[in-house]
């Protein structure tokens, strides 16, 4: 953890070697990240983890300024580029198709992933309303359920305690039920 937050620093800095060896060390746990996501859905998806991954990771690396903290701050940011990216390619396929009465698979023990039942654009307006008007439970939705990152790795992301977390996910969770249930 403290080489890839060294790399991140050094990358930072204007040191591309440092991305050179950052690769090796984060691939593992992005394409980890977009095996979860894709787990979740259909089958007959076109889009696979690995070109998930390899999109995420360009997309990451094109990021000018990129000012990454640390591992949790660049995990954090490929949740959000991986979120971007899922959402862009369902908006392309189904922007007619919408389920509004889905529920709102976000457990307590929320694994990354989307929800079949779910329609993957609707969460994404979802979220960003609930960014209006709640931008800190927003980011812990985006962290948690597509970042895949635990209570306590989405504190440090949110600089957050782990309660606080566990506060806003509850009242997130509520928020977009609601909001996804009421037509």
């Amino acid at each position: 953890m403290a080489e890839v937050t060294a790399l991140l620093a050094r990358w930072r800095e204007g040191d591309r070697s440092a991305l050179d060896e950052l690769t090796p060390l984060v691939y593992a746990e992005l394409r980890a990240l977009a095996a979860a996501h894709m787990r979740h859905e259909r089958a007959e998806h076109t889009l696979q983890p690995t070109e998930l991954v390899h999109e995420a990771y360009v997309r990451l690396t094109g990021i000018r300024e990129a000012r990454f903290d640390d591992r949790v701050h660049f995990y954090g940011t490929a949740a959000r580029v991986m979120r971007r990216i899922l959402v862009d390619h369902a908006r392309q396929r189904t922007a007619a198709k919408r389920n509004r009465n889905a529920e709102v698979p976000l457990d307590d023990d929320c694994a990354a992933g989307v929800d079949l039942a779910l329609d993957l654009v609707w969460l994404d307006e979802a979220l960003d309303a609930l960014a209006v008007a709640a931008p800190v439970p927003a980011r812990v939705v985006e962290l948690r359920y597509f970042g895949g990152l635990s209570v306590e790795e989405t504190a440090a992301c949110v600089a957050i305690s782990p309660a606080t977390v566990k506060r806003y996910w509850v009242f997130a969770r509520a928020w977009l039920h609601q909001r996804l249930t009421t037509p």
